[in-house]
């Protein structure tokens, strides 16, 4: 009889013990929901959100780059920023400014009007793919599945993977996947 009655006291003091250890648990999570809606409602978006602790994402990358000052100013005029920093893995292939310079006369100026934000989203989606491939993981694909729901085709030339004609002239990782520089914009085939 007294073995049972301490087993009893030990049962009972295991729950206790475990619901006070539950509402603690449950206040602290509750806390860290008040304190994340908080933190969402300032913000428009993860794109807006400094961090200078982790690895930068793709956005992040080609903000920092000088050489990538035309497509981040196509990228904020499509209003396509918040999808750059998502989890990923993303693999972006980032034309250079002078590859944006190659283009006709007038084209990147058209592109960035209010009016064509949606045909320059479409260019900007097919320069996005999901994964992570380095540059010579890309030499065994024929084509790849962009963003924009396109393919884009790879072809290796001289042991380089050209995509849709573009060399990739470096790559950078990203926290949320690779940047693979390329010396030519990408335009998404006419149906």
């Amino acid at each position: 009889m007294k073995t049972l009655k301490q087993i009893f006291i030990c049962v009972f003091c295991l729950l206790a013990f475990a619901a006070c250890k539950n509402e603690t648990q449950d206040a602290s999570t509750n806390s860290l929901f008040t304190e994340a809606e908080t933190t969402a409602n300032k913000k428009t978006g993860q794109a807006f959100i400094t961090d200078d602790e982790s690895t930068p994402t793709v956005l992040s990358i080609a903000i920092g780059s000088p050489d990538h000052t035309t497509l981040v100013a196509a990228v904020q005029a499509a209003s396509l920023e918040n999808a750059l920093v998502n989890a990923g893995p993303l693999m972006v292939f980032a034309p250079t400014n002078d590859a944006f310079a190659a283009l006709p006369e007038g084209t990147v100026e058209n592109l960035l009007k209010p009016e064509n934000k949606d045909a320059l989203a479409n260019i900007l989606k097919y320069h996005v793919t999901p994964g992570n491939y380095s540059k010579d993981f890309l030499k065994k694909f024929k084509k790849l599945g962009q963003a924009n729901n396109q393919y884009v085709k790879i072809d290796v030339v001289d042991g380089e993977p050209m995509i849709g004609g573009a060399k990739i002239l470096g790559s950078v990782k990203a926290g949320n996947g690779i940047v693979h520089v390329i010396d030519k914009v990408l335009l998404p085939p006419t149906e």
